[in-house]
This record gives structure tokens, sequence and C-alpha cells, in this order.
């Protein structure tokens, strides 16, 4: 037991529960709480998805979180490692958990250098030319500024670039130093400005209605496949709200303190987690509803939302330049708490596997995500045409790590922790130290049935729900 934590903290570690919770919620605050949650809340029901998405958050992604964490602070490994100190018949785990962050991190760096040019717009501004300025192509085509910026190579690489050097700066630092010590900064900050938004947002005339189609459920149309896709589109946001399948939560289980409580720790992620993406949800729905005249349609996914709809319902209020500033500051640190997570699992992987020192692996990672995500950013201006799947870049890249990598591992560790090694090898973690596990039944049960087949439901739905 005392070489296992002398691995763990020759590599670096939290140096607090408080800053493990921390860093851990800033690694599940991101984009997707943002932005992915409001819509698809809006889509699917409103209040019955948030009902499904908090059944689903407090028993499927606190099952897969416990799990993750544990093997991390069990083995004292990075991903590539963790999985083989499990069962060696599963050490090709360990190849996949280390791709996904790989592949996330580069297409994700060019959506937050989207943000920090939009962030800086604002600030400084910008924001009447975000809302309303259009270009005209050679050929005649008319362009909104989102679709002129990411068209333009020059501009969108400075952003992109100026993103990783900062997401590396903070991993460069350690994980005490770094990592802890900015998320204790950044997740507070984060948490008051998403509280005044959207406190903002309720003074808007018209908001009671947008409020009511975000938080009351709709049963008008509510038939069997909608409910399959409901579940379906809940369950697949846990992988983005929380971290899950991408090697974070073993990274950074791997640098937690072995007396700090597993259970209660995972408890407080969730509460962080779902309050961000709840929260985003009364900043961004009533404000579009009523922006949009009651047209729901206005909540489109994806870039459009965030990048082209909500500039001009920031431009259409009373101090919309300042809260749209406010609120695009609020992206970009959702965002860089989550990258730097993601950078941090790659640069775990390097140090552990060349035994290469944190800046040189550090500078190993940026260049791997520099070369990666150039693929992405010339796929939307002079590549616009090259598509790999009939998809450009980025959402190539998003396609296989989310809906086929990701369900993937998720699955296999359903089946090693439940069936092959048994739930003991998690327990024993989680109790260490004569602690309780409260959770032990509900987890037994959702490691061994329930998650895996909600990992095969999100596995084949996309195949099948074309529209999902």
């Amino acid at each position: 037991m005392a070489s296992k934590q002398s691995k763990t903290s020759s590599k670096g570690g939290f140096a607090s529960r408080i800053g493990f919770v921390l860093a851990a919620a800033g690694s599940a605050v991101g984009l997707g709480n943002i932005w992915r949650f409001p819509y698809l809340a809006a889509k699917y029901g409103g209040g019955f998805f948030l009902l499904v998405y908090l059944i689903f958050a407090v028993t499927f992604g606190f099952t897969l979180m416990v799990t993750e964490i544990s093997i991390g602070r069990k083995t004292g490994k990075s991903v590539l490692s963790a999985y083989k100190n499990v069962d060696k018949r599963f050490s090709f785990l360990g190849i996949i958990a280390a791709a996904v962050p790989a592949l996330i991190l580069p297409y994700y760096c060019v959506i937050g250098g989207w943000v920090l040019k939009y962030t800086t717009s604002f600030l400084t501004g910008g924001g009447h030319d975000m809302a309303n300025k259009t270009y005209t192509t050679s050929d005649g085509a008319t362009l909104s500024f989102f679709e002129n910026f990411i068209s333009q190579l020059g501009g969108q690489t400075f952003f992109f670039i100026l993103y990783v050097v900062l997401t590396a700066l903070v991993v460069m630092m350690g994980v005490e130093k770094g990592i802890e010590k900015v998320s204790k900064f950044l997740m507070p900050l984060l948490f008051a400005l998403i509280i005044g938004i959207s406190i903002y947002t309720f003074t808007l005339d018209g908001a009671a209605d947008g409020l009511k189609y975000y938080l009351l459920p709709d049963f008008s149309d509510f038939s069997g496949e909608k409910l399959v896709k409901t579940i379906a589109a809940a369950v697949g946001q846990l992988f983005y709200s929380m971290s899950l399948a991408m090697g974070i939560m073993i990274t950074y289980g791997s640098y937690m303190r072995k007396d700090d409580s597993i259970e209660g720790s995972v408890r407080q992620i969730e509460v962080f987690d779902t309050l961000v993406a709840f929260l985003a949800g009364l900043i961004i729905v009533p404000a579009v509803f009523v922006f949009s005249g009651g047209d729901a349609a206005a909540l489109n996914a994806g870039p459009g939302l965030m990048f082209i709809t909500l500039p001009k319902v920031f431009e259409s209020m009373a101090a919309g330049q300042f809260i749209g500033g406010a609120f695009f500051v609020l992206v970009a640190l959702a965002a860089l708490t989550s990258s730097i997570s993601l950078m941090e699992t790659v640069v775990a992987v390097v140090m552990e596997k060349f035994r290469l020192s944190r800046i040189k692996s550090c500078i190993v990672v940026i260049l791997l995500t520099l070369i990666l995500g150039m693929l992405s950013v010339l796929g939307y201006s002079v590549w616009d045409t090259v598509k790999i799947l009939d998809r450009q870049f980025l959402d190539f890249f998003d396609f296989i790590t989310n809906n086929i990598m990701m369900p993937i591992l998720a699955f296999l560790t359903c089946i090693v922790i439940g069936y092959i090694v048994k739930t003991s090898y998690v327990e024993s973690e989680v109790t260490y130290g004569g602690k309780q596990f409260r959770s032990k039944l509900l987890y037994r049960v959702m490691i061994k049935y329930v998650c895996p087949v909600c990992m095969i439901l999100i596995l084949i739905t996309p195949f099948v729900f074309k529209d999902l």
C-alpha cells in the first residue's frame, strides 16, 4: 500500500478534497453544459427531459464516475496502464481510453478558439457586428459573422493556437500548483457569473413563457419512439456533462488522496455539474424563446445557437453588450476547465509511457494537438470540400469519439467490473480506511445490469433514429 502511495505522490496530486472536487467539476462543466444541455432539454419535452436526466445523473452517471475514480486511485496510474492493472486481458481498453482525449482535445481547442474570439470581440465592443454583420462571397453567397470567421484560415488559426497555449500553461504548472489552484479560482467565478446572468434573464419581458417551456413537461406528442430518444439523449448528455469514458476521471482519481471519500466527492461533483447545466438552460432558453417570439426552432443545436443566435439575442437586450461579454467569459471559463483536464489526461499518458518530464510531455502533446487541430481548422476553411464519411474533420472526430469509442469503452468497463473482477474491486477502494459505501446496492445493480443496457442503447440509437 505504501508503494502505491509513493507512486501517486511522485507524480503530484491534489492537496485537498475541495481541490479535487472543483478540478473534477471543472472538467465536467464544459461546452456541453452551456449550449448542448439547454438545447436537448428544449427539444425533448422540457421538464420531462430534466427529470430523466436527473434520474440518470444520480444513478448511471454516479456509477460510472465512482468506477473510473476508483480505478484511478487504486492503480495510481494513467489510463494507458490502469486497465492493464485491473485485468491484463483488457489492457486494450487503456489504449482506447488514452485515444479518446487525444482525439477530442484538438477539435475542442478549435471550438475554444471560437469562444475566445467571441469573448474578446464582445469585451471590446464588437457585439453589434457579431449579431448583424454579413459578408458576401465571390460566388454571391451571404455569410454570417461566424460563418465568415471560421472560413478564414488566419484568424481561426490564431485563436486556436492561443487557446492551446492557455490550456498548456496551466497543465505545465502541475496538478497542485496548476490544475488545483486554477480550478479553485475559476470555478467560483464561473458560478458567480452563471447565477448573475440567469437572474438577469428573469427580468426580460416574456421570460416566464420561456421558463415554462424549459421546465414544464410536454406530453402532448410523447410516443414510445420519443421516449427512447429522450432516454438516449439524456444518457448521451451525461458523457458530455460528467467527463465519462474519456480517461479524465481515472487520471484525476490517480491524483486523489487516499483518505478522501470517493462516494461523497462524486455526489458533490454531480451537484456542481447538474446545477451549471440547469442554470445555463435558465439563461439560454427563456432569452432565445423571447427573442424568437416563441419559436422553438430557434433553439437549434451546434455552433449556430451559441455563435449566431445568442449574439442576436444579446443585441436585442438592454445592456446586451455587457451581458453578452459576461456570458462568453463564462463559456470561455467552462471550456478552459474542460480542455485542461483533457490535456492533463494525455500528458499523464506521455509522462508514464515515455518517462518524460511534465514540461517535455506537454510539448509533445501541444504539437500533437496543433497537428490534429489544424485538420479541423482547415476543414472549415480551405479544405471545406474534404470530408470523411461525409463529415468535416471536426464532425468526424466528434462522431467517432462520442458515438462509438466512448460508449464501447463504458460498456466494456461495466463488463470488466461487473462480471470479470467483480464489483468488490471498486467497493474495496470506496470503503478504504473504514468508510461506508451507502449506495453499494444501487452501484451493483447499475454496473451489472442497467449501465450496459444504456450503453447498447447509446450505440444503436443514432443509427436507428437519424434525427437524434
